[in-house]
């Protein structure tokens, strides 16, 4: 389902963030040239952001651009292909135009910065924002816990308040670090804020009352006095020191580029499982650490993305298993790739919230069945859906298409389907422009879960060849 964007309060949040077109915006880089020097308070209308992507580029940078255009509700004709052509282009200028921006084409500062494509400035300990404070340190802060999945209520606005308060406390609650919902000094190092970690207390030692005796220098004949018992030691309180995670938050995988204490342990992880990673667990995301995902992922059989994927964290064991969490599993991703697909877990769709993922592809890919099931439900040409799917397992927990450009002949209900089956093709029907398949998950019937993890078990986006059928 397209993520519908209402123009004018993108304007209000946009103008709550100084991003009128001639407004000044603060120092960052773009996620594209981590080399890259600051870029200047303001750029000239016509000049790319440092290291943003520009027409005729093709890559994973494009794909970013390509995707967060996607998410903000704008109509991206073909789907995400990595390739900075006229139709990327097109869609540029009209979200620019939407949304009040300098209508350029070209992924200037203020683009970049409402699309989330700038890293946060690096800020110190003694100058972190707190509650009441304005400005481009505040909008560092938001900005980390929305790259981190933190949703901040109204966005990154630049203002110190009760959404941004909110959020802090979801993600050191996520992070298994003390709940104060202020930027701590441990909280800035863990978002990637601070370079310097914090310094760990350390009691001071405590000296062991001394139970010796003294050895008599020769033997003596007269009595020796009762030994006198030496009282125990009063218990040491432990040393306080920094929470350490010791599994991740599915829906917040650590990312290149970030510095927290997540990435120490996916490194340590690493090491741990006889993977070398150059330069240790010292916490930062760089190459070294994805150099070392890829071997790890290449001597388990799975797919050599140097990224932190859902398939790699179960394989490291730091995340628990989905079968823990009474979360259903699927045999067969449903997309045949090339694919996309993020986190949309209940955004807002105008009035309603969204309760699927949807899964960006290239029209005419195949579908496929994610079990064994019955179809239990079929819908033509529907209004919001389009042309979509139930299909139920024997438990009564169903799986939710929609939006499918056709459905094989087979598919009706009561067809009962093998996993891996072909049940219809990608399309951009119902209440949407752009190719994709909107998928639910109802566990035994019920209301909806996040079906993110759920895909990204089985995430096979890159595997661009058609499923052997069943």
């Amino acid at each position: 389902m397209v993520l519908t964007a209402i123009a004018t309060s993108i304007v209000i949040g946009l103008s709550a963030q100084g991003l009128a077109p001639a407004a000044s915006t603060p120092t960052q880089k773009v996620v594209a040239s981590a080399a890259a020097s600051s870029a200047p308070a303001s750029s000239p209308a016509n000049t790319p952001a440092s290291g943003a992507p520009v027409f005729g580029d093709q890559g994973d940078d494009v794909v970013r651009l390509q995707q967060a255009m996607v998410v903000r509700g704008f109509t991206l004709k073909g789907g995400v292909d990595g390739v900075f052509s006229p139709r990327t282009q097109s869609t540029l200028r009209n979200m620019q135009k939407a949304v009040g921006l300098r209508v350029t084409g070209i992924v200037d500062e203020p683009t970049a910065r409402f699309l989330g494509l700038l890293v946060v400035a690096r800020l110190t300990p003694d100058t972190l924002p707190k509650v009441g404070d304005s400005g481009d340190a505040v909008w560092s802060v938001q900005q980390a816990l929305i790259n981190n999945g933190v949703t901040v209520k109204g966005g990154a606005d630049a203002s110190f308040g009760v959404a941004t308060v909110v959020a802090l406390g979801t993600y050191q609650g996520r992070k298994g670090l003390p709940v104060t919902k202020t930027l701590d000094w441990a909280t800035a190092f863990s978002l990637g804020l601070v370079d310097v970690a914090p310094p760990v207390v350390v009691a001071a030692p405590v000296a062991k009352p001394s139970t010796a005796v003294a050895k008599p220098a020769a033997p003596v004949a007269t009595p020796v006095a009762a030994p006198v018992a030496v009282p125990a030691a009063a218990p040491v309180a432990a040393p306080a020191v920094a929470a350490t995670p010791t599994q991740l938050d599915v829906n917040a995988l650590p990312k290149r580029g970030e510095r927290s204490e997540a990435v120490r342990l996916v490194q340590q992880t690493l090491i741990n499982n006889g993977v070398e990673v150059k330069g240790g667990a010292d916490g930062v995301f760089g190459v070294a650490t994805s150099i070392a995902l890829g071997n790890f992922q290449s001597s388990r059989g799975l797919n050599a993305s140097q990224a932190l994927d859902f398939p790699t964290a179960q394989a490291l064991a730091l995340i628990p298993s989905l079968e823990s969490l009474g979360i259903p599993q699927i045999a067969v991703f449903p997309v045949q790739g090339r694919c996309s697909f993020t986190n949309t877990w209940h955004e807002s769709r105008g009035s309603r919230l969204h309760e699927g993922v949807d899964i960006i592809a290239p029209k005419g890919n195949l579908i496929y069945a994610v079990v064994d099931g019955t179809i239990t439900k079929r819908y033509d040409m529907a209004s919001l859906s389009g042309n979509g799917l139930r299909l139920t397992m024997a438990d009564g927990t169903y799986f939710f298409y929609a939006h499918l450009d056709t459905i094989a002949p087979n598919i009706v209900p009561g067809a009962v389907v093998k996993a891996g089956q072909i049940l219809g093709t990608n399309g951009a029907t119902g209440n949407t422009t752009t190719p994709h398949l909107h998928f639910e998950v109802h566990p035994r019937g019920g209301a909806a879960i996040d079906p993110t993890p759920v895909v990204a078990a089985v995430n096979a986006c890159h595997i661009t060849e058609p499923r052997p059928q069943p």
